[in-house]
């Protein structure tokens, strides 16, 4: 910018000295030139039209359990059996200029109600709903309610692998509402954010309303590997204190050959009244993702998790004493355009017997059998 003021402001005095010396006004090439710059001066001022963009998908899927029980699901989004489930519908509508971003990303089905659990109704539909505001490159600030960045798997069916989800995802944030400031310096980036309790849009009148804090540090040398740090921390509206730690990777080693890692830890204190809270307890969770992908149209994925809650902070636990659990889970993909066709089994092992047989006795051990069809635009 400044050298092109400097070219103009010579050129202006190049033809004062040539009216003076000739009496007689600039030449024409003077007069385009002087035009030329000004002209590219405001092209560059001028800021690139809205970009409106709809996106979209559709999953639905059966599932069958061998313990004949849907009981023996413990993960979210596919507490079934025998029958034909539909999973959600969504539209996402983005709306961007060069500085503002707007995003009212919306959901219908079971599938988008439990990750909204804790509205009612019409609410339940808006799974993500900001306006982004980048002031310059390296800054963006955002308002509003965003998908959590703890953990490796996705509300969206399409943006998985695996069909069925980790107990990780299970039991972790789901959603935050509140302000976040993302800074990108080079490889490395940084969030900080304060939110609303964890997953409430809309906190409750009468309950307590204490704010978290998020934050997240990411790395990304090349596109073939990048790192995620995750931090998300505060007190609960049941007065619990939590405390949760997670870590992301993404590698690629191939064209074939790809996958994930996550592992993250919750530590809690729970109260017990009288503003006192009992010892610090905790549950974690770690899980690989391989993917081979020996053409576009057809791969293969396994995850193997492990989850372990001794303390008894989730749901699968509630049978008198805590324990862990062990998933085997084998997901083919077959693509064909914007179509995803997933035939999934699931083994689940567990050191306390809570899941249940097809004759009704306590097992260790369940298993399950799936085909998902997802389509996205």
């Amino acid at each position: 910018m400044l050298r092109k003021w400097f070219f103009t402001v010579l050129t202006l005095c190049e033809g004062v000295v040539a009216a003076e010396a000739q009496t007689a006004p600039a030449t024409t090439a003077t007069t385009a030139v002087a035009t030329a710059s000004a002209t590219a001066d405001t092209a560059v001022k001028t800021p690139a039209p809205p970009v409106l963009s709809i996106t979209g998908s559709a999953d639905l899927y059966y599932r069958y359990d061998f313990g004949q029980n849907k009981a023996n699901d413990f993960t979210s989004f596919t507490h079934s059996h025998n029958t034909f489930e539909l999973g959600m519908a969504t539209v996402k509508l983005e709306h961007k200029t060069d500085k503002v971003d707007m995003v009212a990303d919306l959901g219908f089905g079971k599938r988008a109600e439990e990750f909204a659990y804790n509205d009612n109704g019409i609410l339940q539909a808006i799974k993500q709903l900001y306006i982004s505001y980048s002031p310059n490159a390296w800054l963006k600030l955002t308002a509003g309610t965003w998908a959590t960045h703890v953990g490796y798997e996705l509300v969206d069916a399409y943006a998985n692998r695996n069909y069925s989800m980790s107990y990780m995802f299970t039991y972790g944030p789901f959603s935050h509402t509140g302000v976040r400031a993302d800074f990108t310096f080079g490889k490395s980036g940084f969030m900080v954010g304060v939110a609303n309790p964890t997953d409430y849009r809309y906190v409750p009148t009468g309950v307590i309303n204490k704010k978290f804090l998020i934050a997240q540090y990411s790395y990304a040398p090349s596109d073939n590997f990048k790192l995620y740090l995750n931090y998300v921390g505060g007190q609960n509206v049941d007065t619990t204190k939590s405390n949760q730690f997670d870590c992301v990777i993404n590698f690629k080693l191939n064209s074939k050959f790809s996958g994930g890692y996550n592992g993250t830890v919750k530590v809690a204190k729970v109260y017990e009244g009288k503003g006192t809270y009992s010892s610090t307890e905790d549950w974690w969770g770690s899980a690989l993702y391989l993917n081979y992908d020996p053409t576009s149209k057809f791969g293969l994925s396994l995850r193997e998790e492990y989850h372990d809650d001794q303390d008894q902070l989730t749901v699968y636990s509630g049978y008198g004493k805590g324990g862990s659990v062990f998933g085997s889970t084998l997901s083919a993909n077959l693509k064909v355009d914007g179509f995803i066709f997933i035939p999934e089994v699931r083994v689940d092992a567990a050191s306390e017997n809570i899941f249940v047989k097809s004759n009704g006795t306590p097992t260790k051990t369940a298993g399950s059998f799936l085909v998902a069809a997802i389509y996205s635009f």
